[in-house]
């Protein structure tokens, strides 16, 4: 073998060798690269399967196992190893095939009932606008008070999810509700795991309903937050007044099993006792509430929320209720409620005694006064629906209740007027016997017994119209007040809303009094009252002139003090009062007194006895 074939030979060897060694080291990088990847794909299924219940990945959220990765859609991360490599080579695959971003969007719902605005940026409602309480213009007023923190954030253990975008899907921007409808939004974690909040409609219902499910993982407990509060229908008069804004209501409403309540809350509470079958918030004219399919143990929070705008505003509230979650679901129907009687009664929740009262301020009230509520205001539509004019049907119901009282006041009258012509001899039985009490009684006792006068009578007859008339003044003062029936209905000549004050002047207003301008119907409320109360007191004997007299003045002020704000179609069923009672005691003390000089008692002549002094 010659130099050249020796040469030769050893480089073919050594190319050999090297070939083999290169190929073998590429095999062992790339088998060491496969175990990497193995090892990567390992430990993300490990650490989705070890991942706690209840735990949800939400955007921005890195622990040791997970971090977020470029390209992907906003609120999703992925667990990787940490060999920078394998790193590498996820993010290359992953930036290979980028999903798409989620934007912030809206999707408004329009029903006959309402308008709703959903916003995908926590799947929660954003806005409500009812369509039963127009303005003067004929808009139509937005119930959320805050609507950038709007209603029904939704809180899994500590994932709160009303900052996170979720993915609406192809949801169009407008939908028009002519038959059943659902809008749904996805969120999707780190792990796959899902939250699907969904919102049902129906073309003509006053319930929304609210359903969440919770795929691949289970929490522990919720919390429903209703952050943006609730906003006043009606314009609330902003010049100082004697409780003025007293006819605004802001209240937390709630049926815990042992009745509807209502509560006024001037700083924080919480509410965590009984069976909660509905909890929310009411205004004047509407209330809007979240709605169990059956009693549950939920608690809930309240905190005030002051309106900086107007200080006779008395505000609204923060609503945020808790639970245990059992289950992979949670239901519940958001209810938009304008307070009409007879909708809310057909709903079978107790809604229609948020109108008139709780349960606490009187012995069984929330029974025996709400149907009186009721009767009153079936009395005023029954009318209405013959006449329709709600001025003449409050007059109607008027005259039916002094007529109710008129058999008690007649035999009071007769009882006060037998029992003033007796004072005389009462005057000398008193100075005859006034050293000898148990003598007195005894004569006084007689004295009754011959005449035939039973001094129970006067008591009992001149409290018992006063008794049956309370409540039924009381009960037209929420039912005029609060039913939206009457709301922005006029009566006759300048009342034109027997719901607020009958403003004839606007340029001209009484401080404190009538701040939002010149009213009519309480002077005329003032002159009732001055002649009704002389006439009553006029025909009682027995009180002291001095008092009488006092009484004829005070009357009348306490009256202008209360009937100047009040809505006008209450102060027209006091005038209306007012002008029956004074009508109806010169009738009666005129046929009483038609014998004056003769002075009788059951037929026998009584004659004025001599004072002793």
């Amino acid at each position: 073998m010659n130099k050249n074939t020796l040469v030769g030979t050893i480089l073919i060897v050594a190319i050999m060798i090297w070939w083999f060694s290169s190929n073998a080291a590429n095999n062992e990088a790339a088998r060491a690269a496969e175990m990497a990847r193995k090892a990567a794909a390992d430990s993300a299924a490990v650490a989705a399967e070890q991942a706690p219940a209840g735990t949800l990945t939400l955007p921005g959220t890195v622990d040791a196992k997970a971090a977020p990765v470029l390209g992907l859609p906003a609120g999703v991360a992925v667990a990787v190893d940490s060999a920078k490599a394998d790193s590498a080579a996820v993010s290359a695959d992953s930036a290979a095939a980028p999903a798409p971003v989620i934007e912030a969007r809206t999707v408004v719902v329009e029903t006959e009932k309402f308008i709703m605005t959903l916003t995908n940026k926590g799947a929660k409602v954003q806005s409500v606008i009812v369509k039963a309480l127009p303005d003067s213009t004929g808009a139509f007023p937005e119930l959320i008070k805050d609507t950038t923190l709007g209603a029904l954030d939704l809180k899994l253990d500590a994932a709160d999810l009303s900052e996170v975008l979720f993915d609406a899907g192809n949801v169009p921007a407008k939908i028009d509700v002519a038959s059943d409808t659902t809008v749904q939004f996805v969120f999707k974690d780190a792990n796959g795991n899902q939250v699907i909040r969904s919102y049902g409609f129906t073309k003509s219902g006053a319930a929304v309903r609210q359903s969440n499910k919770f795929v691949g993982f289970r929490a522990n407990g919720y919390e429903l937050s209703w952050k943006g509060g609730m906003r006043e229908t009606e314009e609330i008069p902003q010049g100082k007044s004697f409780g003025g804004a007293s006819y605004y209501f802001s209240e937390v409403v709630y049926n815990n099993g042992d009745g509807v309540e209502r509560e006024m809350i001037s700083d924080a509470q919480t509410f965590d006792d009984g069976k909660l079958s509905w909890v929310g918030l009411r205004r004047k004219y509407v209330a809007m509430t979240v709605q169990y399919d059956m009693p549950t143990g939920a608690s809930f929070d309240v905190k005030h929320m002051k309106d900086m705008e107007n200080d006779k505003d008395p505000g609204t509230y923060k609503l945020t209720v808790k639970n245990e979650l059992r289950g992979d679901s949670l239901a519940y129907n958001f209810m938009i409620l304008p307070l009409q009687w007879d909708e809310l009664e057909a709903l079978d929740q107790g809604y229609e005694k948020i109108i008139v009262t709780g349960s606490k301020w009187f012995i069984g009230s929330s029974v025996w006064f709400v149907w009186i509520c009721k009767m009153l205001l079936k009395l005023l539509n029954l009318f209405y629906s013959i006449i329709p004019n709600y001025g003449i049907a409050i007059i109607l119901v008027t005259f039916i209740v002094r007529g109710v009282t008129t058999p008690f006041t007649v035999k009071q009258m007769r009882s006060t007027s037998a029992m003033s012509k007796l004072k005389p001899q009462l005057d000398e039985i008193n100075v005859k016997y006034r050293s000898d009490p148990q003598k007195k009684q005894a004569a006084i006792m007689e004295l009754y017994q011959k005449n035939g006068v039973n001094p129970l009578a006067s008591c009992t007859g001149g409290c018992l119209p006063m008794i049956i008339q309370m409540p039924v003044f009381m009960g037209l003062f929420f039912v005029l007040g609060r039913a939206v029936e009457l709301r922005g209905m006029p009566a006759f000549l300048w009342i034109t809303d027997l719901s607020r004050s009958d403003v004839v002047f606007s340029g001209f207003s009484i401080p404190f009094l009538m701040p939002a301008g010149l009213a009519l119907l309480p002077w005329i409320m003032v002159i009732t009252t001055y002649f009704q109360t002389k006439v009553t007191m006029s025909g009682n004997g027995a009180m002291d002139p001095a008092q009488a007299k006092m009484m004829t003045w005070m009357m009348p002020a306490m009256m202008f003090l209360f009937s100047a704000v009040m809505p006008s179609g209450l102060v027209l069923y006091w005038i209306v009062s007012n002008i029956w009672s004074i009508v109806q005691y010169k009738l009666i003390r005129g046929n009483m007194n038609n014998g004056k000089d003769s002075k009788t008692v059951k037929g026998k002549k009584v004659q004025d006895a001599e004072i002793v002094k």
